[in-house]
């Protein structure tokens, strides 16, 4: 596997993941704001983001309150 790059770009707030060199053949829609890239035998090669800020703010406040709620869960277990 090739040396990942990574790129922001800022006018369109797009975040471009590239695991590969190789040209896109296809892609897939994996989720709201995010695609899959593939190669001509259906290989990941990278990964783009639209909306890329409110997209990493949602996803890493989703894990800091899961994350607290599993704590605060585990405290109320062991009766704190």
């Amino acid at each position: 596997m090739k040396k990942l790059r990574l790129r922001h770009f800022e006018e369109s707030d797009i975040l471009h993941l590239a695991i590969s060199d190789e040209p896109e053949a296809g892609s897939i829609e994996i989720g709201p704001n995010v695609t899959a890239e593939l190669n001509a035998k259906g290989e990941l090669i990278g990964n783009e983001i639209t909306r890329a800020g409110a997209f990493l703010r949602d996803m890493l406040l989703d894990t800091v309150q899961g994350r607290m709620l599993n704590l605060r869960d585990a405290d109320s277990d062991r009766g704190n």
